[in-house]
């Protein structure tokens, strides 16, 4: 190994500008300044051209493609076009030279002058080792500060006595990229993906991935970057199917909704589960949102639904001429049987009927001698006789309709859930006072999961290509099938922890999640390196792990930085030590602070800062109430949540969401505003690793026992 110039101090955010007496690293800056000058002329050159197609769809198409080409062209001069370079061993061709960076760059002859991270020839820059050092002799990792190069690191691999940087314990300037302070939306790791997780990203498009990581192992980040790769090596399959991803809620969204286009990703859809099946107005308890969660409310729907194909009762008669042709009741019903067991979707099956019916009305008329052709039967078919019966054995249906009749309906409900529900689960699905009309009905979450569900039984959901699903740990069997069915011919990757689950019907375990996403038998990844939180902040929270999560692995901060840990007692004083908490963070470093409350304290906590002049933004939006301007100045008003450095967090947005510094504010209160003390302590757990940096934990009642275990 061998370290130049000016390595990154792992304890600041950046190194200081080369001297430009280091030969070497004015060489590469040199070839910095040419990539991006080829970078422009590639990004003048798509601009100029015309999109010219022998139709006005496909000219259309072309010239968005050539947009979307330009995006990618778009150079940030914060940063820079490569982060690493890797020096093969080719019999052909000798010693090859690649630089890696966030996208392709060639020169005027078509030459590389930049690989994209994501190609094949860029995959022992992260997976090679002395080890297995993959044809490399040298890889390079450069240290980057405001578009500049700082510093380059070397690992020779040939060298018998190599030592291993492939983790960021060992490597200095792996470890500052990955300790430089937060500051707005997440970024991309491309320049630290590490090979444990360079193996997920790289899966095949076919193959379904479930990634079970501690905090800070960087699962979020390891999904969007196998949606960029999947983009990458299948782009003409996904573009036609799509991509998406699924997150907890809007903050956690934008929060993460940055990463893929600095990836030169544009187009891939961002969502929540909420807002997949479907907008909700009304609010139930937790005890029957969780029923309507159940799995075995997709089989009460599934018999709600068949149960409204009507037995034969009187046979069919078609006028036709001077004849009357009729089908009796029992060969009506056979046929009745067949479409209901032939496994299509229910109006599959009754656009079907009308052929079927005319069908039997054919094969009367030429066992009495006549000879109908194919426009005879799709004239029975389309006759007002043979319509009107079929849609009174097999009626139209829509979800509302068939919802709103199990919620007002005793005996429907238990038409449809006998053996499956108790007396008692029925009575809590049912309205204690039913709209008067389905117009009236105020859909909660979870029904608008089981409309989604209906509308399936319907007609068939479509499928995308790939779906990225965070967070997974807290969806309900009947979320879970929502996300699956829009894979159904696709692949996801699950991202989640099980020690995070918030809500009452969070899984118990991955395979019964894959179940449900009908995804049974796939590949479970643990990761439990951590990255982002360190050591001092993971250790204290881990002692929450084996009262909520006792059959996980222990997580493993590999940070250089131990990180900070402060535990402060409020005396009584709890909004004036909060304050003097945030104070003393925004003065002791650089980057964003996050002051996670419950939700219950957050008017009390903004109107503390409001008071105490400390401009911030809160996840969420302003609190409600009397306080709704006390959490922010005019000025603040107007700030992204973003862009502001201190940001107030209800602990019920806090999932997925990473500050410098973060402040917990009475973690008592956090615990008893959940359900029960098992859900309390998982999202106390969430809380305490959202840290970046440092941790302090200002309370006035008594921390949970975990916390005060030595």
């Amino acid at each position: 190994m061998s370290e130049h110039s000016h390595p990154p101090d792992p304890s600041a955010a950046h190194a200081a500008p080369p001297q430009q007496s280091d030969s070497e690293l004015a060489r590469e800056q040199d070839y910095l300044i040419s990539a991006r000058a080829e970078m422009a002329r590639m990004r003048e050159h798509t601009l100029g051209l015309q999109a010219q197609a022998g139709d006005k769809i496909a000219g259309e198409h072309l010239a968005h493609t050539l947009w979307r080409r330009a995006q990618s062209l778009v150079d940030d001069p914060g940063g820079t076009l490569f982060f690493g370079r890797i020096d093969t061993l080719s019999r052909q061709h000798g010693t090859e030279r690649h630089y890696i960076g966030r996208r392709h760059i060639s020169d005027a002859d078509g030459e590389p002058v930049v690989v994209d991270w994501r190609a094949d020839v860029s995959t022992p820059f992260y997976r090679a080792s002395p080890r297995e050092p993959m044809g490399v002799r040298l890889r390079r990792r450069f240290g980057v500060d405001r578009g500049q190069l700082t510093a380059y690191e070397d690992e020779h691999l040939s060298d018998p006595q190599a030592e291993d940087l492939s983790g960021q314990r060992h490597s200095r300037i792996l470890a500052a990229e990955i300790e430089r302070p937060r500051s707005g939306p997440m970024r991309d790791i491309v320049a630290t993906i590490q090979p444990e997780q360079d193996e997920i990203v790289r899966a095949d498009v076919g193959t379904t991935i479930c990634v079970q990581g501690a905090p800070g192992t960087g699962k979020t980040a390891v999904g969007l970057h196998r949606a960029a790769w999947l983009l990458y090596s299948y782009r003409d399959r996904l573009s036609r199917t799509g991509v998406l991803v699924i997150g907890p809620n809007r903050a956690f969204l934008e929060h993460v909704g940055a990463v893929l286009p600095t990836l030169g990703e544009i187009e891939v859809g961002h969502t929540t589960v909420e807002e997949l099946t479907g907008r909700s107005h009304g609010t139930e308890p937790a005890e029957v949102a969780t029923l309507k969660g159940d799995a075995r409310l997709a089989q009460v729907l599934h018999r709600a639904v068949w149960s409204q194909v009507q037995p034969a009762s009187e046979p069919l008669v078609v006028p036709r001429g001077s004849r009357r042709w009729r089908v009796p009741e029992y060969d009506v019903q056979q046929i009745l049987d067949e479409l209901t067991s032939r496994g299509v979707r229910y109006d599959a099956a009754r656009q079907m009927l009308p052929r079927r019916l005319a069908h039997a009305v054919l094969v009367r008329m030429e066992g009495s001698g006549d000879t109908p052709d194919d426009r005879v039967q799709d004239a029975v078919a389309r006759s007002k006789p043979v319509r009107d019966f079929a849609k009174t054995v097999w009626p139209v249906l829509d979800p509302p309709a068939v919802l709103f009749g199990l919620w007002s309906d005793p005996a429907a409900l238990a038409a449809a859930a006998d053996d499956l529900l108790t007396g008692d689960e029925q009575r809590i699905l049912l309205w204690e006072k039913a709209p008067r009309t389905r117009g009236a009905a105020r859909w909660t979450p979870a029904d608008t999961v089981l409309l989604d569900e209906i509308g399936d039984i319907l007609e068939r959901t479509t499928s995308l290509g790939h779906l990225i699903v965070d967070e997974a740990q807290d969806l309900s069997p009947m979320q879970l099938r929502a996300v699956g069915r829009r894979a159904s011919t696709g692949s996801l990757t699950v991202l989640g922890d099980l020690a995070q689950g918030t809500t009452p019907w969070a899984t118990r375990s991955w395979t019964e999640s894959l179940e449900h996403l009908g995804k049974a038998g796939a590949h479970v990844e643990e990761l439990t390196r951590g990255f982002r939180v360190p050591a001092a902040v993971i250790e204290y929270a881990a002692r929450l792990l084996p009262h909520i999560a006792a059959g996980l692995a222990l997580p493993e901060s590999v940070r250089s930085n131990p990180g900070r840990l402060d535990l402060l007692s409020a005396d009584g004083r709890l909004l004036p030590a909060t304050v003097a908490a945030v104070r003393s963070s925004l003065e002791g470093a650089p980057g964003t602070v996050g002051v996670i409350v419950s939700d219950t304290s957050l008017t009390s906590v903004a109107g503390a800062l409001q008071e105490a002049g400390i401009r911030h933004a809160t996840v969420g939006g302003p609190p409600p109430g009397p306080g709704t301007d006390a959490g922010t100045d005019a000025e603040t008003d107007a700030m992204e949540v973003s862009e502001a450095r201190v940001q107030l967090v209800p602990a019920t947005l806090a999932k997925g969401l990473e500050f410098d510094q973060v402040i917990v504010v009475e973690p008592a209160a956090i615990v008893a505003a959940e359900p029960d003390e098992r859900t309390g302590l998982r999202r106390l757990y969430v809380v305490l690793t959202r840290a970046v940096s440092g941790l302090t934990v200002v309370h006035d009642d008594p921390l949970p026992a975990a916390l005060r275990e030595n």
